[in-house]
């Protein structure tokens, strides 16, 4: 994992810092594993545009990734890890033993060559999977399920990782990437390691074009709208807003839209700090 800083030879390139990809071991991926992807553009099925802010970008193919992991006691082989544009991790594609070939979110310091093995009794080594009941205290995990045979769901991203607490009864404590401490059954599955690609929150796109061909269209600050338009916009010459608000005119910065009654309410031990 390193990173590279271009020398200022155009405007655009003058503070882009970029991936290096020493990791990524492939630019072809497994075409048995791809599926096509369809752009909405931010329209409904009627053509209206019910999401602003969305459309154009490159063109795309998804991969499709093993997040359950549930190929139990069958070792698998790390043949490549590649890039993922759908995705801000790396992933790896797997060869098992029976044949099958499978993506997975690849772990910081996952290699080619490496074995890596879900189950119950299995090592708590970098890539393998095992049950929360399985995982020794205090290990850094990743991909954890929410609810047993789900999926992974929870720290997925490039450099996220969540960490084993504790274990009570049927339920283990987990601290996660949001620094919130919930409880989560023992019977879900989580990954040892953390997710590859931990500089990616270090990149600079360096430039406005860059956003586009990820598919971001130019944000309107909501100041700048009209009173029409939004309840921020309006005023004369260069108002400074009001009070911070979405565009339904829900209060920003501070209020509390989560409800209490919700049902995992109960779960969660220590809300995220702010």
């Amino acid at each position: 994992m390193s990173l590279r800083k271009l020398k200022p030879i155009t405007p655009g390139q003058r503070f882009r810092v970029v991936n290096d990809f020493e990791e990524v071991t492939t630019n072809r991926p497994e075409k048995s594993l791809l599926a096509p992807k369809k752009r909405s553009g931010g329209r409904n099925n009627d053509g209206k545009m019910t999401m602003r802010y969305l459309g154009g970008g490159h063109k795309k193919k998804y991969r499709i990734i093993d997040f359950k992991r549930n190929k139990d006691g069958v070792p698998a082989t790390v043949k490549t890890i590649e890039y993922d544009p759908n995705r801000t991790a790396y992933i790896a594609l797997l060869h098992y033993a029976d044949g099958e070939k499978r993506y997975i979110i690849a772990q910081a310091g996952l290699k080619v060559g490496q074995t890596v093995v879900s189950g119950e009794e299995v090592a708590p080594e970098v890539g393998n999977t095992m049950t929360l009941s399985n995982i020794p205290l205090g290990t850094v995990i990743s991909c954890i399920e929410l609810h047993p045979g789900q999926g992974a769901v929870i720290a997925r991203s490039a450099g996220s990782f969540a960490q084993l607490m504790a274990r009570e009864g049927k339920y283990a404590t987990i601290k996660l990437p949001s620094s919130e401490t919930r409880m989560i059954l023992i019977t879900c599955k989580a990954t040892i390691g953390v997710v590859s690609n931990s500089d990616h929150q270090l990149e600079v796109s360096g430039k406005a074009g860059r956003s586009r061909w990820l598919g971001r269209r130019p944000r309107t600050r909501a100041v700048v709208m009209n009173p029409v338009d939004h309840p921020m916009g309006g005023g004369e010459g260069k108002a400074s807003g009001g009070h911070p608000r979405s565009r339904k005119g829900i209060p920003a910065k501070g209020f509390k839209t989560r409800s209490k009654a919700k049902a995992s309410n109960k779960y969660i031990l220590e809300r995220r700090k702010k």
